[in-house]
């Protein structure tokens, strides 16, 4: 797959969130852009033009006025940026993690998440940026305007930074009485970020927890059972299952793990919104925000003491 490196105005919308009428005026009338143009005249834009157009609007919308940006050097703009910076950094890193993502700029990354952590614990990083952050590029993901190993570089690298803090979990935690938390995704989930991040938060919690990851047949959770008789099981459903609703999906387990309905079942996940409660057996659990799930493990947690 060729990595997206030309872009058209409407891509330069959807990144920047400025309509692309006002990018032709900024760009005809105060030439803030240099668009180059194919072998067919259709203009396009390069990652300078949209790294500018990024610290532009950054500029913008914290109450820049177009008429002064136009005036400042190229190094100019960026010094100004960098000083609003210090007092939005979590605005100014989804730019910055955007420029990191278009050019696999892990440097850039781990920097930019560096410095989000002078000021924030990584719980308030991972909900209030990166979340944000990664329903974004979802959108434009769906839309073409970036490719998927795009998504896929932030989403690896998000990872990286969830198991590098489970990892300083271990150490901190007291892990309490049993149940333990088992963690899968079923066949052909694909996305594992909001399983591995649960992971993260029933850790730091105290929680035992068996990390089983994805393509997760529900036969092969029997095998955890011989090994382990109190256990909650965790899955986060986005794309699956596409071939069951929910309260069948929940059925499926009961007839083969939960028989009656001994061993819980948490739901989470997009997957899992508009499915109600009271539909579901009395063993399954719908947990659908991470706060949700915080106050599901301190209860269990206060159960357990």
């Amino acid at each position: 797959m060729l990595v997206k490196t030309k872009f058209s105005i409407k891509d330069l919308e959807n990144l920047s969130g400025i309509k692309a009428h006002t990018i032709r005026i900024w760009e005809k009338r105060y030439a803030l852009l240099t668009p180059s143009r194919t072998d067919t005249n259709i203009r396009y834009y390069n990652l300078d033009n949209l790294k500018r157009l990024l610290n532009v609007t950054f500029l913008y919308q914290h109450g820049y006025k177009i008429s002064k940006i136009k005036g400042l050097s190229r190094d100019a703009l960026v010094d100004l940026v960098k000083e609003l910076a210090k007092t939005n950094d979590a605005e100014h890193s989804v730019y910055d993690f955007k420029m990191a993502m278009f050019q696999f700029d892990q440097h850039l990354f781990a920097t930019t998440y560096e410095r989000l952590l002078e000021n924030r614990t990584f719980p308030e990083v991972f909900e209030e940026v990166f979340i944000p952050l990664l329903t974004e590029l979802g959108i434009l993901w769906q839309v073409g305007t970036i490719d998927p190993c795009h998504e896929r570089f932030v989403s690896e690298m998000i990872k990286q930074k969830i198991v590098l803090n489970i990892e300083k979990q271990y150490s901190k935690s007291i892990l309490v009485n049993p149940p333990t938390i088992a963690l899968f995704l079923p066949y052909r989930e694909i996305h594992d970020i909001g399983l591995v991040y649960a992971n993260y938060m029933c850790i730091s919690q105290g929680m035992n927890t068996i990390y089983l990851g994805g393509n997760i047949s529900m036969n092969s959770l029997k095998e955890v059972l011989k090994h382990h008789e109190n256990i909650i099981f965790l899955t986060y459903l986005t794309v699956e299952p596409s071939y069951l609703s929910i309260v069948d999906f929940c059925e499926q387990y009961n007839e083969l793990i939960g028989v009656k309905n001994k061993n819980l079942l948490w739901l989470m996940g997009s997957k899992t919104h508009p499915q109600k409660q009271n539909e579901l057996p009395k063993n399954v659990k719908l947990i659908k925000s991470i706060p949700e799930l915080s106050e599901a493990l301190k209860i269990l947690k206060n159960s357990q003491s």
